[in-house]
């Protein structure tokens, strides 16, 4: 069920970033007076076609990983006289320009629509709040204490914890210091403490630059209720039902569900007689937890248990919500933001100072997708845009193959008045199609690594 929840999030993803950007193509085409013949979501054989009154076919492939747009082009074959006009090859440099470059600019345009939705939808976000500082770590040397709100890093005001999060993300790699600016809970004024740096979590993959840094969230008590129970697992068989309240542990009380997980954790395979409350009466109940490998190779104990719902203090909540005309330069802003850092993500990727094995996939692809749609419309429309801006940067790189290669021999026929030749077009073509291929098997094999 979960690999097929997986699949679907997967099309439906990537349904909609590819019908955005060879939409981007078609539109600006038509514009132009090229002769579309086909509109494709997906490659391989067609499982839906249909013709509009311009006989250009509306086709849904097999393969979901892509799609295109076919125009009239006598690169392509034969064309008769009379259709020439109507020839991409056929049309000035300005207009083939125009509309190469009108698939990634649609995704930019779809990435700031889906932002401004969100922005005008309101959501709800946890306030930057350190509740502990790691021992010998870069904030305890820097002198930072808990608790304590975080206001800005870099001189970049940051409001929530996915703020925080995306702006460490963007100095991975990054040699100098980092400025945090936080705000004690019984003072206005905000410090500022800097933490240096040198090939910051260079060799990682998938870092968590919060952590390493030694920052650890306030969590406030979460109560140790049961909420969700997993079929055929320990706690299951043991006995436990939802609403079951957690009171001991062998002899360790359990202060709140943090201290509950802990425990389980640090006893895998190892009989664990558990209190519980259920319906104002104390029974206790024996528990084994199993046994699960973490990406680490540490082995923690689970029981298959999850937390009843709990809703946060209002003071850890920040509401955030613009109306319809000021969400506008938020979303550009937020759209100029994602452009950069993903700009900035692939030139240390080339440099060296970031880790390949951050490359995904479409698995990994799927499993975001399906987490993004599951956590809520909010988390959707913020993907959707993330990754609808990552397609419009990369499809602007300058590599044959992709729309910035084509932009380049176009820039080159601009200067020169003529176009490259065959030859080189062909030869750009082929290490063009070498370095997407090795990139593919990259992304592959790290998707298939973290499974």
């Amino acid at each position: 069920m979960e690999l097929l929840q997986h699949i679907f999030s997967l099309v439906v993803t990537l349904g909609i970033l590819v019908t955005i950007h060879e939409f981007g193509h078609f539109w600006v085409a038509r514009r132009c007076g090229v002769r579309v013949l086909r509109f494709s979501v997906g490659f391989g054989k067609p499982l839906f076609v249909r013709k509009d009154r311009y006989g250009t076919e509306f086709a849904v492939a097999a393969i979901p990983l892509g799609g295109y747009v076919k125009m009239l082009d006598e690169r392509e074959g034969p064309v008769a006289t009379a259709e020439l006009p109507y020839a991409f090859n056929r049309k000035p440099v300005g207009q083939r320009i125009a509309i190469v470059a009108a698939g990634p600019l649609a995704n930019f345009l779809f990435a700031i629509l889906a932002y401004w939705l969100m922005f005008i939808l309101g959501f709800s976000a946890l306030v930057p709040r350190v509740g502990e500082i790691r021992q010998d770590s870069p904030a305890a040397v820097a002198g930072i204490q808990a608790p304590g709100e975080i206001v800005a890093i870099d001189s970049t005001p940051v409001a929530t914890w996915q703020e925080v999060g995306l702006q460490l993300l963007s100095r991975l790699g990054d040699s100098g210091e980092i400025s945090l600016s936080i705000r004690s809970l019984q003072s206005d004024v905000p410090d500022t403490f800097r933490l240096p740096i040198h090939e910051w979590l260079s060799e990682q993959e998938a870092p968590d630059p919060i952590v390493a840094l030694g920052l650890m969230p306030y969590r406030p008590p979460v109560p140790a209720i049961i909420g969700d129970l997993a079929e055929g697992e320990a706690a299951i068989t043991a006995g436990l039902q939802r609403g079951d309240r957690i009171i001991q542990v062998g002899d360790h009380d359990i202060s709140d569900w943090h201290d509950f997980v802990k425990q389980i954790q640090a006893s895998a395979g190892t009989p664990l007689e558990v209190v519980i409350e259920r319906d104002q009466q104390q029974l206790i109940r024996t528990v084994i937890p199993g046994t699960r490998v973490l990406e680490s190779g540490k082995q923690v104990g689970f029981i298959g248990a999850g937390v009843a719902a709990f809703k946060p203090p209002e003071d850890m909540i920040r509401e955030i919500s613009y109306d319809a005309l000021s969400a506008v330069p938020k979303a550009i802003e937020k759209t100029w933001d994602d452009t950069v850092m993903t700009l900035v993500a692939i030139r240390k990727m080339v440099k060296g100072l970031v880790s390949v094995k951050n490359l995904s996939g479409p698995i990994t692809i799927a499993k975001v997708a399906s987490a993004s749609i599951s956590s809520g419309l909010e988390d959707f429309l913020r993907f959707l845009a993330l990754l609808s801006v990552s397609l419009g940067v990369l499809n602007l790189l300058p590599v044959p193959v992709l729309d910035g290669g084509h932009l380049l021999y176009y820039a080159i026929e601009l200067v020169k008045g003529k176009p490259l030749s065959e030859r080189l077009q062909m030869f750009g073509l082929r290490i063009g199609v070498a370095l997407i291929l090795m990139l593919m098997v990259v992304a592959f094999y790290n998707d298939l690594s973290r499974l």
